[in-house]
């Protein structure tokens, strides 16, 4: 039996359907049915709660949030060997458990979901997690289907998810993410909870959409961010002649000295910035 359910043990289920973790898949399965649960508890109360996983393989977080009493879970595994292994978990937890056979880069679970919003809780598989929370990112309209995202990446990848201004590890991917989200790293987690054992650390991070970001068109400030960004040891107003403007006037309506790198803009200055390029774009339209 195991710590929070009549279940067996992972490492069982694992032999019992040759569940070898195989590495094109990014699979590192997460054993430990404590840690589990504490990545469940870390989205909030489940009681009513209908929960998007991505790749739960042997079904360890899929348990968790089952046992701490998720209404609905929607478990979308890309490996059909896993199936066998959730419809066990289902089976324990009648009419509770989905399991979708899906890529979940092209999978859209919204209309599984009704007027509903859903929380995504998942052990991202290495391969995919940023470009899935990029996506998750990325919608529109905002505010999006999902009320909050609890998520494990690597740790150099969760550092650039919440870094700001004048760290390191700020670039595109922070700039986007904390515009749209409020972003925490909760905890860390040892390579030696793995099969296989990573070589890295991993980190959960937990995002909560903003209901109302800073008003800007995304697609602009993607386009801002890569300029800035792509020659991050250049001064703004050399990295930003890469766009069809003066960069004098985007540093004027951000109130941002261009002798300054990309490094050192807070989000909110990316975002005027981009609000502006909207603006002149609109006026080149309006004197065709």
């Amino acid at each position: 039996m195991s710590a929070i359910d009549d279940l067996p043990p992972l490492r069982e289920v694992i032999r019992k359907h040759a569940l070898t973790a195989r590495k094109s898949l990014g699979q590192n399965f997460l054993l430990d049915l404590n840690l589990t649960a504490r990545i469940a508890r870390a989205a909030g109360p489940l009681e009513d709660a209908t929960v998007i996983e991505i790749g739960p393989g042997p079904g360890g977080l899929t348990r968790a949030l089952l046992a701490l009493g998720a209404r609905r879970v929607i478990a979308i595994e890309r490996d059909q060997r896993a199936v066998a292994a959730l419809e066990e978990i289902s089976e324990r937890y009648p009419g509770r458990l989905d399991i979708i056979c899906a890529d979940a880069q092209h999978f859209d679970p919204r209309p599984l979901l009704g007027e509903s919003k859903a929380k995504i809780v998942a052990n991202l598989p290495y391969n995919i997690a940023t470009a899935l929370l990029i996506d998750w990112l990325s919608i529109e309209p905002w505010p999006p289907w999902y009320e909050t995202m609890v998520l494990m990446f690597q740790r150099e990848v969760a550092e650039r998810i919440v870094a700001r201004e004048n760290t390191e590890a700020y670039g595109r991917l922070g700039v986007l993410a904390n515009w749209r989200a409020e972003t925490k790293i909760l905890f860390d987690i040892s390579p030696a909870a793995f099969v296989p054992q990573p070589q890295v650390t991993s980190s959960v991070v937990r995002l909560i959409p903003r209901s109302q970001p800073e008003p800007c068109d995304r697609k602009t400030l993607e386009m801002v961010t890569a300029a800035a960004f792509g020659q991050r040891r250049k001064m703004l107003r050399q990295s930003l002649k890469s766009l069809p403007v003066d960069p004098a006037r985007l540093g004027a309506a951000a109130h941002i000295d261009l002798t300054q790198r990309a490094e050192t803009i807070p989000v909110g200055g990316f975002v005027a910035m981009a609000r502006e390029l909207s603006n002149i774009r609109s006026e080149k339209l309006n004197n065709a």
